[in-house]
């Protein structure tokens, strides 16, 4: 976890104002310098610092650490930087107070007005409360999912595409180009096999008996060849029992990543999930990608032969032993498609960045492909790598087992069936990508509190329900001219989670971490419901209320509603205006 680089951002890209830490950043870089200047600290350069909500709500709404950070070099005591900070602020109406706290922290309290003023602009800016230019319209690839075309999508393929899809769409929200892809493998010895397993099960289904019938080693036993090899012979009969077997293995193995294709696309919409590209391995091969990277790596001096084969001297950047590129026999080794298709992203699409997204289990090929890039004179830094780890899938305390190859699969699609979408989504997203998770399906389709995903729906149609009922009984939408300032612990700790939230999409975007989001979502819900049982919103025969609280507090109401809208839109979740159920679910 990064600490938040304040200066660093400032000098790079501006601060953005329309987060509250950069803007009390901007300040607080304004008062050492003219302390500076008017020699009440001495003239060094200034650290890094940050600037946060402190971990205790008494304690203000932000902190900033700069006096401790910057004591070293000043030579003095943290606490009296922070005084000579706090008395060199400059005229604002951003900061309605700062003190000195601890060790040398400076805890600053907003000005409620300024408060009021900023949750107004939450309904003013229409749906885009929570966007930045960090990315500054660069671009950038996502490549994920991206499962051999031999067998269904699992657990784990969701998760990947969840992770996949929700940075694509935080990373839009900072003004990044973004371009989802889905690298298909239809080349190699894999399919071979795939194309071996479907003919086998084929001439079975035909009544052929012997070994012709005998699923090969290795090769793919589940229960989806049956059925499609089923298919293929009641469709076209004796077609692949009379041909040359050396034709029908390839050609059945085309078929059948063709119909596994279709498969994983149906998933991935059933997922609410589009890719921008479907991007082929063989089309590296027909374009003669894969020859030409031999070739270069050859020209740059990275190649060796040995024993037959075209070796790529990966030890000497660092990797812990060499990689084949050419076989003995004549076919590509295992990462040679993967170099020409990286360099194919950099340099012939003209990528700035590139996120590949890959199961745990493909982590020694990081350090491979890493290297792969500065072999061919690009940065690997512009490469980004993010590995998640496995999903248990569980019914309550019952683990779910799978297996692609012996058949006992749990597919992706029977989960999205049996939980929706919304739940896989959110679900997927609960734990940071480098955590095993386990994914409870009877957790994901109860309808109570302890179910993140509807607990945090049902607070957006809580929402909805309140404005609808505000409208019913003659009350006229809030708008930002109800903005007033707030005082009850309710209402606060509401407004300073949505004063928070653009640095909590900012920062889940530079540190490319979207499960950031689904936490966001729950306190953010948890705050409301909290506000919602303690502050009341509309007046009855028992509370009576006047106008302007009544307008104040439907305008927290509508800009949490904003909020989570936006929230859950990065997530790739719904967000309903009502739920099926009208009990609420309990805290």
């Amino acid at each position: 976890m990064r600490d938040v680089t304040i200066v660093r951002e400032r000098r790079v890209g501006g601060y953005n104002r329309q987060m509250a830490r950069d803007e009390l950043a901007g300040l607080i870089e304004r008062a050492a310098l003219a302390a500076q200047a008017r020699g009440l600290l001495p003239d060094v350069k200034l650290p890094e610092f940050t600037v946060e909500p402190p971990t205790r709500a008494e304690h203000g709404d932000y902190a900033t650490n700069l006096a401790m950070r910057l004591a070293r070099a000043a030579r003095m005591a943290p606490t009296a930087i922070a005084a000579t900070l706090i008395q060199s602020l400059p005229a604002n109406d951003v900061i309605a107070r700062a003190d000195v706290a601890g060790a040398g922290f400076i805890n600053l309290t907003l000005n409620p007005q300024w408060v009021a003023r900023r949750i107004a602009k939450i309904l003013e800016m229409d749906g885009a409360y929570g966007n930045n230019s960090t990315g500054g319209g660069r671009r950038v690839q996502i490549e994920f999912v991206s499962a051999n075309p031999t067998g269904p999508l699992h657990a784990a393929s969701g998760r990947a595409a969840s992770l996949g899809a929700a940075l694509g769409n935080l990373l839009r929200a900072s003004g990044w180009q973004v371009e989802l892809e889905y690298y298909v493998n239809d080349a190699g010895s894999r399919l071979a096999v795939f194309g071996e397993s479907i003919l086998a099960r084929y001439l079975a289904a035909r009544g052929v008996t012997g070994p012709r019938t005998e699923v090969p080693k290795e090769g793919y036993l589940g229960e989806y060849v049956t059925e499609y090899a089923t298919h293929l012979a009641a469709e076209h009969g004796d077609r692949f029992e009379v041909m040359a077997i050396e034709d029908a293995i390839p050609l059945l193995a085309r078929m059948g990543a063709e119909h596994m294709i279709e498969r994983h696309r149906a998933d991935m919409a059933a997922l609410g999930i589009e890719f921008d590209v479907w991007f082929r391995e063989q089309s590296l091969h027909d374009s003669g990608d894969v020859t030409a990277i031999v070739d270069e790596l050859r020209q740059r001096g990275h190649v060796a032969d040995r024993d037959g084969a075209v070796w790529f001297q990966t030890t000497a950047l660092g990797d812990d032993r060499d990689n084949v590129l050419v076989r003995s026999n004549g076919t590509p080794g295992y990462m040679t498609a993967d170099i020409a298709y990286h360099r194919n992203k950099f340099i012939t699409r003209g990528f700035d960045k590139v996120i590949d997204i890959w199961g745990a289990d493909h982590q020694g090929h990081v350090g491979r492909m890493k290297a792969s890039m500065q072999a061919i004179d690009l940065d690997p830094e512009r490469l980004t790598i993010l590995l998640h780890q496995m999903v248990v899938l569980r019914r309550g305390a019952e683990v779910v087992t799978m297996s692609k190859r012996q058949g006992n699969i749990i597919a992706l699609s029977d989960v999205i069936e049996e939980v929706g979408p919304d739940a896989c989504r959110f679900f997927f997203l609960t734990r940071s990508a480098d955590s095993q998770m386990d994914f409870d399906l009877e957790l994901a389709k109860r309808q109570a509190a302890d179910n993140p995903v509807y607990y945090v729906q049902y607070s957006h149609a809580r929402t909805s329900s309140i404005l609808q009922v505000a409208s019913s009984r003659g009350i006229d939408p809030p708008t930002g001219a109800d903005a007033a300032p707030y005082s009850h612990p309710g209402e606060i700790a509401l407004v300073r989670f949505l004063i928070h939230y653009p640095q909590v999409v900012a920062d889940a975007a530079t540190d490319l971490e979207p499960h950031r989001l689904t936490f966001a979502a729950q306190e953010l819900a948890s705050l409301f419901n909290a506000f919602y049982r303690d502050c009341r919103v509309l007046p009855s025969d028992h509370v009576p209320l006047d106008t302007a609280t009544v307008r104040s507090r439907l305008l927290l109401v509508a800009a949490t509603r904003a909020v989570l809208a936006h929230v859950l839109s990065l997530i790739g979740v719904s967000a309903p205006d009502r739920m099926d159920r009208s009990d609420e679910p309990t805290e």
